[in-house]
């Protein structure tokens, strides 16, 4: 294997996931980038979900973020000078992470950084901006602006969003659109006693009318505060004239406070139209751009990574033909697909395009502060959830357990094909999702018929419930039945739930990209 790499492009929290989960799989890494070093200031991307903490968890880092990362338990909405509704959060969940943590996009980069640097398989190379890559049938060779050249047998751009030469030089299509409002971001140390667990959201406040404000808790007492500002905003001339103290003011009243980093961005909502080009995949914002209510970007980019990177590993390691990748887009983009649909109708809602929708939105904050069901339409982002690859060409679907469409906000289909598998204990020492992201699973159940190991033709692990789950609680998480094997991919999704062998050896290689076995593909404008 030393000799069958992948080069990352991109040392960002997307880059590092999938450079870590490759070499978890045994596949050395060159791991690019264009900077000089880490920037390790600004809080970025702050809401990291729980089945994302799960991911890094099996690259060591997963327990520590969640630690040191904050959970707000109530969220609370305004409009004006009215509170319309305050939701106190409950997790009903099995699992040992909190639903999400608020944490710097710069924290889980040092944390990454410390893991990478103990894989001897990554190698870590700043100062490396890609300015061409070339490849054949052979594999993909990548020259830096100052004539490094960099060879690999398949290449991962994730580089971020300012990714236009790389899109030009792969003859990728990013299409979408730019919101033109700005938004401006100020992390701010303070102490405001009773919002260190709360999340607040603005409508059309008297302080910043007309648009906007949100305001999220981060560790040390951080509030990372997002303003919606005119697209002729200019925060120099609002910090001279003093106006960014008033800003502040408006919201911590007269109690201390220092900024520790603040920044102006604008939205896209961009996808590229294809995410693998012959022997080069792209992933996070070089794939796909969208608004950060409901921080479906990085979270999403992990998804990516861990995507790509099992793929990859099992075409390098000789047991899925290189036709698995293209499962990388189908699969993906159609993840991409579903999040901008999600992103777009709440920026519908934060910033309408015409007089009937800012009308209507009008009439549903008016009448939220009263009627329940009218606060259910109140959209201020629908937290990232993992995609469900149901229509994926990879999945074997099961018609006793039909998928349903996109599940109520903060709730998660049934157990079944294309469903991630639900994390719980197992035998009271470890979890499910522990146990499955070592590579291809069987969970059988009591009665299970498996086939002879030597058809699979590549290394499954055989897990029967009946020994290592003796409560049930893994069967009764899953609503397996006696007689079925669950088939689970190294991501933990589920790829099939079969009853006899021979079904289990074709959906194994369904899973693994066989074109004879494929399903066809997920059309673009689907929301499962």
């Amino acid at each position: 294997m030393r000799d069958r790499s992948v080069a990352v492009i991109g040392n960002g929290p997307v880059g590092q996931t999938a450079a870590l989960l490759l070499a978890r799989h045994g596949v050395p890494v060159t791991l690019l980038d264009g900077r000089p070093a880490r920037d390790k200031v600004g809080s970025k991307a702050i809401c990291q979900q729980r089945d994302v903490l799960d991911v890094w968890e099996s690259v060591g880092a997963g327990r520590r973020i969640a630690d040191e990362g904050l959970t707000w338990s109530t969220a609370r909405t305004y409009h004006r000078e009215i509170e319309l509704f305050a939701l106190t959060l409950q997790d009903a969940s099995t699992s040992v992470f909190p639903p999400f943590v608020n944490i710097s996009q710069s924290r889980v980069e040092e944390i990454l950084d410390e893991r990478i640097a103990a894989q001897p398989l990554i190698d870590v190379r700043w100062n490396h901006r890609v300015e061409r890559i070339d490849q054949d049938a052979t594999g993909v060779r990548l020259v830096t602006d100052d004539g490094v050249r960099i060879t690999a047998d398949y290449a991962l751009a994730c580089p971020g969003a300012h990714c236009e030469e790389l899109h030009r030089a792969l003859g990728v299509v990013f299409e979408g659109h730019s919101f033109d409002d700005r938004f401006l971001i100020c992390d701010i140390r303070a102490d405001l006693p009773g919002w260190a667990r709360e999340r607040r959201f603005y409508f059309d406040p008297v302080w910043n009318p007309g648009r906007q404000v949100l305001i999220h808790p981060c560790p040390d007492s951080v509030f990372r505060i997002d303003w919606q500002v005119p697209a002729d905003y200019d925060l120099t001339e609002e910090e001279r004239s003093g106006a960014l103290d008033a800003r502040i003011r408006a919201i911590v009243g007269e109690a201390d406070y220092e900024i520790v980093w603040k920044s102006v961005y604008r939205f896209h909502s961009r996808v590229a139209d294809r995410l693998r080009v012959g022997r080069v995949l792209l992933a996070g914002d070089c794939a796909h751009l969208m608004s950060p209510f409901g921080a479906r970007g990085l979270n999403s980019g992990v998804a990516d990574a861990e995507n790509a990177a099992w793929k990859l590993a099992y075409v390098l390691r000789g047991w899925a033909d290189d036709t698995l990748l293209d499962s990388y887009h189908a699969e993906r983009h159609a993840a991409a697909v579903e999040n901008l649909e999600v992103t777009t109708a709440t920026m519908n809602f934060l910033v309408p395009h015409d007089e009937a929708q800012r009308a209507l939105r009008e009439r549903v904050l008016v009448g939220a502060a009263t009627d329940p069901a009218l606060r259910a339409r109140v959209d201020s982002g629908r937290f990232s959830e993992p995609f469900w690859y149901v229509r994926s060409p990879l999945t074997t679907l099961d018609d006793s357990r039909p998928f349903a469409g996109r599940p109520p906000r903060g709730t998660v289909p049934p157990p079944g094909p294309g469903i991630l598998a639900p994390d719980v204990r197992v035998g009271g020492t470890t979890r499910l999702r522990a146990l499955l992201r070592d590579g291809f699973c069987v969970l059988a159940t009591a009665g299970a018929e498996l086939p002879d190991p030597s058809t699979l033709g590549r290394p499954v692990r055989v897990l029967r419930l009946p020994d290592v789950d003796p409560d049930g609680a893994v069967a009764r998480a899953l609503g397996a039945r006696p007689g079925e094997s669950w088939l689970v991919r190294p991501d933990a999704y589920v790829a099939a739930v079969v009853r006899e062998p021979a079904e289990l050896v074709a959906a194994l290689g369904r899973a693994l990209g066989d074109p004879a076995l494929a399903r066809p593909a997920p059309q673009p404008t689907t929301s499962a």
